[in-house]
C-alpha cells in the first residue's frame, strides 16, 4: 500500500510538473491583466491630470454604478444579447439539422453555411452598414422603403442584431452539428417503428439528448454576444441609445484617457460574464445532472 501511494504521489508530481509551463504562461497571460486592471480600478487615475493621482477605494465602482449610463448600456447589451442568441440558436438549429441530414455535397453545404462566420466582423459590419444606407443600400429598394435606419433606435437595433446572427449563426449551427452526432440512431428509428411522429421525435429525443451540445452553445454565443463592440461601434458608434458596456468602456479608456474609471467598468464587465457564466453552468448543469440521475 505505501509502495502504490509513493507511485501515486510521484505521477502526481510529475503531471503538476509537466503542466507547470501552461499554468506559468495562463498567470501571466490572464491572472497578471485582471489583477492589474482591479488594482488600477481603485486608483484616481486620469491620463489628463497626472499629477492627481492616489488610491480611491471603490469610489470608481461607485461613480460608475451611479450612473444612469451604466445601467442603460447594460440595458441596451442584455437586449442585444439576448435578441441575437435567441435567433441564432433557432437558425443554427435549422442549419445543423440540414447539414446532418444531407445526403449529397455535404463538403459544399458545409463550407457555405460556415463562410460568414470566416469573415471579420469589422468587414462584416461595414458591408450591413452600407446595405441598409439610404443612399448607396439595397435594403430600402428590396423592401420598397425609404427607412433611414440609423437615426432610430429601433431600427439601429434591427441592423445591429441582424449582422450579428449573420456573422454567428454558423458558428452557432457547427457547435449544435457535434449536437447531432450525439444522438444515437437507433432510439430514432426505434421512435419512428413505435409511430411516433417527426415533432415528437425531435422534442422527446433528440433535443433531450442534444441539451449538453445546446448548453455549451447558447453559453459561448452569450458571453461572445455580451461582448459586442465591433458591430456597434462601426454602424453607430454607440449613437440614437444603441451603446454598450463595451463601448463606454472604451470611450472611458481610449477616448477619455480615465484609466481608473475605465478599468472599473472593465472589472464590471468581467463580473458580468462570470455571473452569465455561473447561472448558466449552476442552472442548466443542475438540470442536467437531474436528466442523468433519472435516466439512470
Amino acid at each position: 500500500m505505501s509502495e502504490r501511494s509513493a507511485r501515486a504521489r510521484s505521477e502526481r508530481r510529475l503531471g503538476l510538473l509537466l503542466c507547470s509551463p501552461a499554468v506559468a504562461v495562463m498567470l501571466l497571460v490572464t491572472a497578471y491583466p485582471i489583477a492589474y486592471a482591479v488594482w488600477l480600478s481603485m486608483q484616481r487615475y486620469d491620463l489628463r491630470f497626472p499629477d492627481d493621482h492616489g488610491f480611491v477605494g471603490f469610489r470608481n465602482y461607485g461613480a460608475v454604478l451611479g450612473n444612469a449610463v451604466w445601467w442603460q448600456d447594460l440595458t441596451n447589451t442584455l437586449v442585444i444579447t439576448a435578441a441575437s442568441v435567441v435567433v441564432e440558436l433557432i437558425l443554427g438549429f435549422a442549419l445543423a439539422f440540414v447539414m446532418h441530414r444531407v445526403l449529397f455535397g455535404r463538403g459544399v453545404v458545409r463550407s457555405a453555411i460556415l463562410v460568414p462566420y470566416g469573415i471579420i466582423t469589422v468587414v462584416a459590419a461595414f458591408a450591413w452598414r452600407f446595405a441598409f444606407d439610404p443612399t448607396t443600400g439595397f435594403v430600402n429598394g428590396l423592401l420598397g422603403t425609404d427607412q433611414s435606419w440609423f437615426t432610430e433606435r429601433w431600427s439601429s437595433y434591427v441592423v445591429i442584431i441582424a449582422t450579428e446572427v449573420w456573422k454567428t449563426t454558423p458558428f452557432m449551427s457547427l457547435l449544435l452539428l457535434a449536437g447531432f452526432t450525439l444522438v444515437p440512431q437507433d432510439a430514432v428509428s426505434a421512435a419512428r417503428v413505435d409511430g411516433a411522429s417527426s415533432i415528437q421525435r425531435l422534442r422527446h429525443i433528440v433535443i433531450p439528448l442534444m441539451k449538453p451540445a445546446i448548453l455549451v452553445a447558447v453559453l459561448f454565443r452569450t458571453l461572445d454576444a455580451f461582448r459586442i463592440f465591433d458591430t456597434i461601434y462601426v454602424q453607430t458608434r454607440g449613437a440614437q441609445g444603441t451603446e454598450s458596456v463595451s463601448i463606454i468602456g472604451y470611450q472611458t479608456l481610449i477616448s477619455r484617457l480615465n484609466l481608473g474609471l475605465g478599468s472599473a467598468v472593465s472589472v464590471l464587465i468581467f463580473l458580468c460574464v462570470l455571473a452569465i457564466a455561473f447561472v448558466f453552468v449552476k442552472g442548466f448543469g443542475t438540470s442536467l445532472a437531474q436528466q442523468r440521475g433519472e435516466q439512470r
